[in-house]
């Protein structure tokens, strides 16, 4: 080493000059070596007595300690947790020393000890690994389990899974006389492994990354590393990586966060899958959209932060103190020991099985002509599917995610798949394809019960899951169907497979997916106690009354069976709420003597456009309707009062829910007329059983974090309910902002608590308009532009910085524009005639982007985006 500048970065971007700093000790073959270490505490070596603990962080290959410059800038900054954070450049890697040696991975496992040894780390220390160095971290922590507090694992692999194929970068770059030409001679592997960020990496940080390997004997080691993959057993590193991947069993009571960006090449599901095997009490959070390079795609250094503040709390002296949560008078006891003892257990199936003789009509499927299904064939079909799922290989706790349209082979697959406690995951088709990809990969099914066209989707997109098939399609495909499943379980000996007992109340029962509508799809995990409480739930809204319900919305088909309520689903494309016609609503009520419907807003919307085709028959099927419910997103009272022109014996509800707690509160027309305009949409009062709380959103748009109990007071709206999601699947960070609040989940709404106790929703916190004058909710700005005769429907939107956002409106007119672009002048002034706050600019569309499950909720996020390129002179375009 002649000089510090072989060891010391230049000025880089993100990179503080005092992290740098060089250690020199002997290795671990004895020879004198100098490393190069990105230090929080800088060339400090006095008492580091002040720092709670150590993150001692590994880079892979063919990265440097560069990749960790966010977590020290984030440990670093005023206020956070006293963490040092060191992360060390490997021997010829980065800026330490060129040896000119070729090291494996046991050798790169004790160099690392003799670096912390040289700096003096004695712990508590929480090991944070990325590529190979998740390998190297882990052998370290393996041998220093007396220093170790916690693991963080990013993008790594300890085991190649048999039957799945070493990553193609890494078999790319093994083909013979490929190797030093792509990783050494040439800088081609490290500029691909750059390409792998998304979005793609600034100019100057990509330069950052090439800075120490500008020049082949610069590179050596990056083809090293690559050679000492071991991929068979014959390697010389094989038996210390098996070491390490057996080895972490040792590690069960030791602290562990995955961080996972699934669109990695390199590291994938299977790897991931192999990971939570072995460290099955791990957290994990999966970024989506994020990859290979997680510290650059996504806040990794905000996730440690997080993680080891909680580490902090949960040392044994800690002391978090009491938490108390608040609701108002008019919905709860605030006191904790008001906390309800959980209730009891009825399982969801139980109306079934009580009804297992009754011949009378069950289910009707309205969209295969009409056909019927008894509660004795359907408790039948149940316990024989049931056995056949457990006689070929579903076990308690598998996952499997059901493809299926509504109907008696969804019902049966669903309830089958419940009594012999395996999980269902339900991804609406109406994520999209892409959606239902994040989602199905994300949870991860053991099996894939699929419709033909769901069966070769899998296939192609190489979903997850030994396949299993419903209906005529499937058999083409060679898939073992429920049908055939159903003879398997026909016999006494299969029949006798399915236990009796199982499964347990807080067992995990389904994972159901969101709609995707503000932001990627989340996994919520209900136990079966939280999906009878919400069954629960729903019979207190009157629907397991005399009568049948039409269920024009998927979960309302699964939930009829088990409130013991005759159910018929229209003929529709249930995906496509608009397909819902007047007539097939009609046809569905007379089927099962209707006196409950369930709709979409956007289903609804159709129904009465479609009402005047009604012939006397359907009017009269419709006069039998006593309940009409609409949720899924705010309903206008006038489209109530013209479902209830159809429906004149019918009062019709608008339950506020979400999948998260489905239903919350609940409100009829009547009250809505009663109580009037306001900021917002009246939702009512909470249910029975159900806790409201908000916690008051600041100047800056951001909710308190203990509720507040001010009526008209705008915040975040928190739901506590027995039939409240368990948690979000594999999304930690998700998880634990939604419940930080002890006994209270965050539903990312926003609204206020009027002095009787109603709840006003006011859009979503995502949405809140942050203006120089203050924060502004979209909702209330809606509906000013929407009571105007020429807007059909209005969106409004932030645009420009927070803390200076201008309101935009942007709107569906009436009659329909044919292309977007600005509105008149005349409409732009009628529309902030009607507002109150400042209206910047106002936009037309043909049609506003919605959700597809309902087709109802605006994405203002997208628009927001839309019009700001709009407004600075960007094409006027699609979205």
């Amino acid at each position: 080493m002649s000089g510090p500048e072989q060891w010391g970065p230049g000025p880089l971007p993100g990179l503080d000059p005092a992290w740098s700093r060089s250690v020199t000790a002997p290795d671990s073959q004895g020879v004198r070596r100098t490393w190069h270490v990105l230090d929080s505490a800088g060339a400090e070596t006095g008492d580091h007595g002040r720092y709670a603990g150590t993150l001692l962080c590994v880079h892979g290959n063919p990265t440097w300690s560069y990749l960790w410059r966010h977590l020290l800038a984030r440990f670093g900054r005023p206020g956070a947790p006293p963490w040092r954070v060191v992360a060390v450049d490997h021997l010829d890697m980065g800026f330490s020393e060129r040896t000119g040696t070729v090291r494996p991975l046991a050798q790169r496992i004790a160099d690392l000890g003799t670096v912390t040894d040289a700096l003096g780390l004695t712990g508590p220390v929480v090991t944070v690994g990325h590529d190979w160095g998740g390998a190297i971290s882990l052998g370290w922590a393996l041998r220093h389990r007396d220093q170790l507090r916690g693991v963080v694992l990013t993008n790594t692999a300890v085991h190649q899974p048999s039957g799945s194929p070493a990553p193609a970068l890494i078999r790319l770059a093994r083909l013979p006389g490929i190797l030093p030409a792509v990783t050494v001679a040439t800088p081609t592997f490290l500029l691909a492994t750059l390409g792998l960020a998304n979005p793609w990496l600034p100019a100057p940080v990509r330069d950052g990354y090439l800075a120490p390997h500008r020049s082949p004997d610069r590179r050596a080691a990056i083809g090293g590393f690559v050679a000492d993959i071991p991929l068979t057993p014959e390697h010389p590193s094989w038996s210390t990586l098996v070491a390490v991947a057996e080895g972490l069993d040792r590690l069960a009571e030791v602290p562990a966060l995955l961080l996972w960006g699934p669109r990695d090449p390199v590291f994938g599901a299977a790897h991931l899958r192999d990971l939570r095997e072995r460290l099955p009490h791990a957290r994990l959070h999966r970024f989506e959209g994020a990859g290979h390079l997680l510290a650059e795609d996504a806040d990794v250094a905000g996730a440690v932060e997080q993680w080891v503040t909680d580490l902090g709390q949960s040392a044994p002296s800690a002391d978090p103190g009491p938490v108390t949560p608040w609701a108002p008078v008019t919905t709860v006891d605030p006191t904790p020991e008001s906390a309800p003892e959980p209730p009891l257990w009825r399982p969801l199936w139980a109306s079934l099985e009580e009804r297992a003789d009754d011949r009378s009509t069950a289910l009707v499927e309205l969209a295969r002509g009409g056909r019927r299904v008894s509660w004795s064939l359907l408790w039948r079909r149940i316990r024989e599917i049931a056995a056949g799922l457990s006689a070929s290989g579903v076990r308690p706790g598998d996952r499997v995610a059901l493809l299926v349209p509504p109907g008696a082979d969804l019902t049966a697959a669903v309830y089958a798949c419940l009594r012999i406690g395996a999980v269902i995951v339900v991804a609406d088709p109406g994520l999209g394809l892409a959606g239902m990809n994040r989602a199905l990969r994300g949870a991860a099914p053991a099996h894939l019960i699929a419709i033909g066209p769901g069966l070769a989707v899998a296939r192609v997109l190489r979903w997850p899951g030994r396949r299993l098939g419903a209906g005529p399609g499937a058999a083409a495909l060679g898939a073992l169907t429920l049908g055939r499943l159903a003879r398997l379980g026909a016999n006494e000996r299969a029949v006798s497979l399915v236990p009796v007992s199982a499964p347990k109340p807080d067992d995990d029962a389904a994972v159901l997916f969101t709609s995707g509508s503000t932001g990627p799809a989340k996994g919520a995990v209900y136990t079966h106690r939280q999906l009878a409480a919400m069954r629960d739930a729903l019979a207190g809204l009157g629907l397991a009354a005399e009568g049948g319900i039409v269920a024009a919305f998927a979960p309302f088909a699964l939930f009829g069976p088990a409130l013991g309520v005759p159910s018929a689903i229209p003929d529709m494309t249930v995906t496509a709420p608009r397909t819902l016609t007047a007539a097939a609503l009609a046809e569905a009520a007379a089927t099962v003597d209707a006196s409950a419907v369930f709709a979409s807003p956007a289903a609804l919307r159709n129904v009465v456009d479609t009402g005047d085709l009604l012939d006397p028959r359907h009017r009269a099927a419709l006069a039998g309707v006593r309940l009409l419910f609409s949720a899924g997103a705010p309903v206008p009272a006038p489209l109530l009062a013209q479902a209830r022109t159809l429906m004149p014996a019918a009062q019709p509800h608008t339950p506020y829910g979400m999948t998260e707690a489905l239903p919350v509160t609940d409100i009829t027309l009547d009250e809505i007329v009663d109580v009037g305009p306001g900021d917002g949409v009246c939702v009512g009062r909470p249910l029975p059983g159900v806790r409201v709380a908000v916690a008051p959103l600041d100047g800056t748009g951001e909710p308190a974090a203990e509720p507040g109990a001010e009526p008209g007071r705008t915040g975040e709206i928190m739901v506590s309910a027995a039939h409240v999601k368990d948690r979000y699947d594999n999304l930690w960070l998700t998880e634990r902002a939604s419940s930080r609040n002890p006994g209270w989940h965050r539903t990312g709404d926003v609204g206020h608590l009027d002095p009787d106790g109603r709840l006003w929703v006011q859009g979503r916190l995502a949405h809140v308009i942050v203006t120089a004058d203050g924060v502004l909710t979209p909702v209330g700005i809606e509906q000013q532009v929407e009571s105007l005769p020429q807007i059909a429907r209005a969106a409004a939107v932030g645009v420009g910085p927070r803390g200076v956002a201008q309101v935009v409106v942007v709107a569906e007119t009436r009659p329909p524009v044919r292309r977007p672009g600005l509105a008149s002048r005349e409409l732009a002034d009628a529309v902030r005639a009607v507002t109150t706050p400042p209206v910047a600019a106002v936009l037309v569309v043909p049609s506003l982007p919605t959700d597809i499950r309902h087709n109802s909720k605006i994405d203002r996020s997208r628009l927001s985006r839309w019009a700001e390129r709009i407004l600075a002179g960007g094409r006027i375009g699609g979205w």
